[in-house]
């Protein structure tokens, strides 16, 4: 029976890569035509499959709508929330979690820091968007066209000396951050405050959400922070393989 599903499962991967006819299926399955069509008769009974007017099978309209399901159904949050958890246990210092909705980048999950030096922000409570090193990566992600608007219509308060100043810094800054993959703010919004991101993907490589350090100076400085980069990197990795599916739930990495 075990191999009998492994066989089917190994169709949709095969589908996946485009139509393809019994023969083929057979041939990557290394099994008779017989029982190629067994398993692509009971697929196709389950809508997982679709038998075109070629005769050949392609992936039916029912994966896609279990899968969208699937991920209406996730909960970035609440999967991420122990790893976030374990990286405030590693470092002591506040850890968040943001989302991109509705033009405005949200905290949707906070750790707080084990030192007393407490940070403002809220669940809930919006970012300063122009400046915020989890609003950089969600933002960064957007198509380029996306990204131009966006940030032509923002504001551009200056916070500090260090706060990004107009729309082309913006921009520009933003494909710096679409190209290495990691963000910071650097006292952009409070002069004293410094923060290191990493985003968090979903399956298709999108960024689903963006995940953050963030320490005050009298703490640590901008270059210890600098240097937990790898730290919230793999936590962030941890979190996208857990959210995608694509790796087995384990302890974020050390």
């Amino acid at each position: 029976m075990s191999q009998t599903v492994d066989r089917a499962l190994s169709i949709l991967p095969l589908l996946a890569e485009g139509p393809a006819d019994l023969g083929q299926v057979a041939d990557r399955l290394g099994v008779h035509k017989s029982t190629a069509l067994r398993l692509l008769r009971t697929l196709h009974e389950h809508g997982l499959v679709y038998r075109q007017s070629d005769q050949r099978y392609r992936l039916g309209a029912r994966l896609f709508a279990l899968a969208q399901e699937a991920m209406e159904n996730l909960d970035i949050r609440e999967i991420a929330h122990p790893h976030l958890v374990r990286l405030n246990e590693q470092c002591g210092h506040t850890v968040h979690l943001a989302v991109h909705e509705e033009n405005e980048v949200l905290y949707i999950d906070k750790v707080e820091s084990r030192y007393p030096v407490r940070m403002y922000s809220r669940i809930g409570k919006p970012v300063a968007i122009t400046v915020a090193a989890v609003a950089k990566l969600l933002l960064a992600d957007l198509p380029e066209p996306e990204r131009r608007a966006l940030a032509e219509q923002l504001d551009y308060p200056m916070y500090t000396a260090r706060s990004t100043p107009h729309a082309e810094a913006f921009l520009k800054e933003l494909a710096t951050v679409r190209e290495q993959g990691w963000a910071t703010d650097l006292g952009g919004h409070e002069e004293s405050i410094n923060c290191v991101a990493a985003p968090v993907r979903g399956a298709d490589g999108r960024v689903v959400a963006a995940m953050s350090v963030s320490a005050p100076n009298v703490v640590v400085t901008a270059e210890e922070l600098l240097s937990l980069l790898p730290l919230v990197r793999r936590t962030a990795d941890a979190i996208s393989g857990e959210y995608s599916g694509r790796t087995p739930v384990k302890g974020t990495p050390a």
